[in-house]
Parts: C-alpha cells; sequence; structure tokens
C-alpha cells in the first residue's frame, strides 16, 4: 500500500469497490427520497416519455433530468430492483474518490493522493450518502470532475477545460444552476486572490462553452416548449423562492453543517482539523504552487460551505461537495506525519480524533437504550460500529506511543474500512421503518386487477414503484401540488368526503393504507364497515370488500 501509482489505483478501486457495491440492494427503498428517485424513472420507462418527468403520474419539475436517465438506463440493464436504483450514486461515489486521487497525485504525489482518496471512501456521510439514491452524489461527482478540470486546465493543459466545462453541464442537468454558480465561484475568487489574471483568458476556452451549451441547455429548451408553466416553477420557485425563503420547511440555523462536518468524517475528523489549521498559514501571501493549490482547495469548501449555510433551505446531503477538498488536504497532513514519529502535529490530530471518536462511539451505544421505540432493534446494528470506532482510537495510541507514526496511519485507514463495513448494516435497520416494500409485498398479495389502492393523508413514495401502479391520495398533495393542479386529477387527489363518496361506498375494491395509529372513526358511519387486511411495519391496509367472486375477478 502507498508504494506506486498503479499498486494504488488498483488498491482503490478493489477495496472501494466491495465497500460500495456489496449488498447495495439488500434493503428496500428508503422513503420519501429513494422513493421518488426510482419512481419516476419507472414511469419514464412506463409511458415512453423521458421529457417530462412525472411522479405519481403528475408533472414533478422540482429537479432537472439526468439523474433520472441514468437510473432509467440502470433499470433497463438490470432490472427494476433496488441495486440498479442505488447504482449510479455508488458509482459515481466511486468516480469522486478517483477524480479526487487524480487531483491529490497531481498536487502532492501519489502517497499522498491514496490517502486523500481513502479518507474520503471512508467517511461517513461520504459513504452513507453514496449508498442512498437520491441526486446529491452525481452533482457532487460533477462538481469534483469540473474543478479538477480547472485546476489541471490553468496548471497543465488548456484541453483539461473542457472538463471544467463539460462537468458544470452535467451538475447543472443533475440539479439546476447550483452546477455551475459553485465551480465557476471557486474559479473566479481563485484567479481574484492569486491574481493569475491570465487564466480568465485561458478559462474562456471556445471548444469547452461549446461542449457546455451542446450538453446543459437541449433538455431545458425542449421541456420549457413542451411544458410552459416549467420556467416559473423551476427557474423562480425552486432555485429563487427555495434558496431565500423558508418555503419547504427546511430551515436551519447558519452553523448547522458544522456538526455535520464534524460527524461526516468519522474516523478522520481530528486530522480534517489539523490539515486545514496546516494549510491556512501563508495561503495568500506567499506565492508558490503549493500554498495556491491549498488555497484551491480552501476556497473549493469554504464557498460551497457558505453558500448552503446562508441558504435558507438546509438538508445533509448538500455538504458533500465541499467534501473532496478537504480530504485532499487531510491526505497531505498524514502523508508528512508518516514520516515524523512521535510529531506534535500526530498528537495534536490523534488527541482531537479521540475527543471525538470516543465520546460518539460511547453515544452510539448508548442510544438504543435510551430510545424506547426503537432500541432493541437498533442495538445490532450500531453496537459493531462503536466497538470499532473505540477499539481504533486505543489502538492508535499504543502505536503512537512506540512512534511508529506510519503504522498509526496504516490502522487508521485499516479500522476507516471496518467502520464502514459495520456501518452498512445500520441501513439493514431502516429498513424495517422506512420502506414501503414489506407494504406493497403484502397488499400484492391481495391485490386483484381493477382495484384501487389509496393512502390516507401521507405519500409512500415506494408504494408506486413496488405495486407498478398510481395511487389514489387523500388529503394530502405535498410536493405534488404544482402537478395536481395540471389537468383533470379530481380522481387522483382527493379530500375524504370526496374519497368516501367517489371510490369507499362504490362499487370498486379499494386497498386503503393508513398509519397504524391513524383512527379508522371517519369510515365507521359510511355504510361500509372497514375490513382490516395487513397490520404490519407500522401501517394497516383496510378494505372495503375483503373479497371478490370468481366472476368479479
Amino acid at each position: 500500500m502507498f508504494s506506486s501509482h498503479k499498486k494504488n489505483v488498483f488498491f482503490l478501486l478493489v477495496l472501494t469497490t466491495v465497500l460500495y457495491l456489496v449488498a447495495l440492494g439488500s434493503h428496500g427503498l428508503l422513503d420519501p427520497d429513494e422513493g421518488r428517485y426510482s419512481e419516476i424513472p419507472r414511469e419514464m420507462i412506463e409511458s415512453g416519455d423521458y421529457l417530462t418527468p412525472r411522479l405519481n403520474y403528475v408533472a414533478y419539475f422540482e429537479k432537472p433530468v439526468l439523474h433520472y436517465w441514468l437510473t432509467a438506463l440502470s433499470f433497463k440493464v438490470m432490472g427494476q430492483n433496488e441495486f440498479a436504483a442505488r447504482f449510479w450514486p455508488a458509482i459515481l461515489a466511486l468516480g469522486g474518490v478517483l477524480v479526487t486521487y487524480w487531483l491529490a497525485n497531481r498536487m502532492n504525489g501519489p502517497r499522498a493522493a491514496f490517502l486523500s482518496a481513502w479518507v474520503l471512501a471512508t467517511s461517513l456521510v461520504y459513504f452513507a450518502i453514496g449508498q442512498i439514491n437520491i441526486t446529491d452524489m452525481p452533482l457532487a461527482f460533477f462538481i469534483t470532475l469540473s474543478l479538477a478540470g480547472f485546476w489541471m486546465g490553468q496548471r497543465k493543459d488548456r484541453r483539461f477545460f473542457l472538463l471544467f466545462y463539460a462537468g458544470m453541464a452535467l451538475a447543472t442537468l443533475t440539479k439546476g444552476l447550483i452546477g455551475v454558480v459553485l465551480p465557476a465561484g471557486v474559479a473566479f475568487w481563485w484567479i481574484v486572490l492569486t491574481r493569475k489574471w491570465g487564466v480568465i483568458r485561458s478559462t474562456f476556452y471556445l471548444p469547452g462553452i461549446a461542449l457546455f451549451f451542446l450538453i446543459g441547455t437541449p433538455w431545458f429548451v425542449l421541456v420549457s416548449l413542451e411544458n410552459r408553466d416549467f420556467f416559473q416553477f423551476f427557474f423562480i420557485q425552486e432555485h429563487l423562492l427555495r434558496y431565500t425563503t423558508k418555503m419547504h420547511g427546511r430551515f436551519e440555523p447558519w452553523w448547522w453543517f458544522i456538526p455535520i462536518l464534524i460527524v461526516g468524517f468519522i474516523p478522520w475528523t481530528g486530522f480534517i482539523l489539523g490539515a486545514v489549521r496546516k494549510a491556512l498559514p501563508g495561503s495568500l501571501s506567499r506565492k508558490t504552487h503549493q500554498d495556491r493549490a491549498n488555497l484551491f482547495l480552501l476556497l473549493w469548501f469554504i464557498i460551497i460551505f457558505t453558500f448552503f449555510s446562508i441558504s435558507r433551505s438546509k438538508l445533509i446531503p448538500y455538504i458533500i461537495p465541499a467534501m473532496p477538498p478537504l480530504a485532499i488536504l487531510a491526505g497531505a497532513f498524514l502523508d508528512k506525519l508518516m514520516d515524523r514519529g512521535k510529531s506534535r502535529e500526530l498528537f495534536t490530530g490523534m488527541l482531537s480524533n479521540t475527543m471525538i471518536l470516543v465520546p460518539f462511539g460511547i453515544a452510539l451505544a448508548a442510544y438504543p437504550f435510551l430510545d424506547e421505540r426503537y432500541g432493541r432493534m437498533l442495538l445490532p446494528f450500531v453496537a459493531p460500529v462503536a466497538a470499532v470506532l473505540v477499539f481504533l482510537a486505543f489502538l492508535s495510541w499504543v502505536f503512537y506511543a512506540k512512534g511508529q507514526s506510519r503504522n498509526v496511519v496504516l490502522i487508521l485507514c485499516i479500522f476507516a474500512f471496518l467502520n464502514i463495513a459495520t456501518f452498512k448494516n445500520v441501513f439493514s435497520f431502516y429498513d424495517h421503518i422506512m420502506t414501503a416494500r414489506e407494504v406493497a409485498a403484502s397488499i400484492r398479495e391481495h391485490l386483484l386487477p381493477g382495484d384501487v389502492v389509496a393512502q390516507y393523508r401521507e405519500y409512500d413514495q415506494g408504494l408506486p414503484f413496488y405495486l407498478k401502479r398510481r395511487i389514489v391520495l387523500i388529503d394530502w398533495v405535498g410536493e405534488l401540488k404544482f402537478g395536481s393542479k395540471r389537468g383533470d386529477q379530481s380522481d387522483w387527489f382527493l379530500d375524504t368526503p370526496g374519497f368516501i363518496e367517489k371510490y369507499w361506498r362504490s362499487d370498486d375494491r379499494v386497498l386503503l393504507v393508513m398509519r397504524q395509529e391513524q383512527s379508522l372513526d371517519f369510515l365507521e358511519n359510511t355504510g361500509v364497515s372497514p375490513v382490516v387486511l395487513i397490520d404490519a411495519n407500522g401501517k394497516i391496509v383496510v378494505t372495503n370488500k375483503e373479497m371478490r367472486t370468481t366472476d368479479e375477478k
């Protein structure tokens, strides 16, 4: 390990492939996000319309189309299953690790590059988001590719600016205008602060600009022509208003991403802090290549971190594009520590790391005893993670005491792998509480052609994916509000009286999905008594007609 460029890449590919792809499809789609980002591509395949995204068969314009296309492609090749749904986030997470290695190798050499890539691949939040079918990991990959292209373009060969522009175009097709704003913002401020004005002229690379428009604009033009209300909803509501208001109910304080990063970089957090401190002095005053590289990485992190911290809408995955530059700084820091024995910097890094790992491990072990609802179920999943983290802190100190700094870093690398391998089991826990797979399987045992499936006051977005059909929604519109107002959707979005009149008292057989704690009183005085068919996994399914005759089938 660490011995040569080719061996490093081989180890990375083998080890990260095992971590990211083994058991990728072992648990059900986690609602709401994975259900949504799997159902939209499924409906594209069913309808043959790859231009207008639809969720529960109504227009859904909250995100652009690239991730849906990629997922639809994996469904076509591998079938409509959980592995295929998560394939592209996992593959692009691995791609981000390899691009990080490539960039770090150019900046700091192969050993530091391996450590940088390994820090990123085995950081808790980066790995977790790479296992979930959402748009944030694809966005992070394309931003990483774009900024790596910018660095290589200004440093080595102007043709690398093709990656800069292609990455921005693909990021824009994945999640909108931030795909341009963030990489361009990093490049702009780096040029300003280093006063490398000649890079401006180089960056305006006509083949790259043409490539950006060739990739990034056709879908936006075509979908706007097909859907006249797309521009207002997508650019005004989902960009401007989403960023500046609390309209989506995801408001958090400005400092919210700080604890996310502290936990997110476990088991490396203590060394991230040391690496950032090491990169700060002299970054603006000196003119060496290393200082300019450090400044580039710091700006990459700071601009993305600040952009999302200011936003009125915050979610954990938003911070993923800011993780690769910190991983590169940490890799270079660890690379230097390997040859310094019992250095003060290694001691400080290990002390910081221990102060994070041990309390976090203890908190993980204690949490199941405090959670009355899921505690007993959760304990077998989190206990191994807690044990690995605490043992990692202890063993690293043993090697430090012997002055074996190289073995300290090696132990960190090995236990980082074990930490992620044990953490994978946590997804199996959420398989019991956040997926519609089990309920859908039970419904299919009772479902007959012509039956109506409805859900009361919520929408488990994995249900239509697993049932391969549209769901009637009662007293709920949520994020489908925009689509529910396009065309006549009166059969599919109903209030309670409307549902009772149209379906419950009709000749149609209805399978109504509800939470276990929801009362059935609203059905008791309808003249049609509800019959409970299924009671499992936090849900009940009731029907207005328990069985059909052979003739009705």
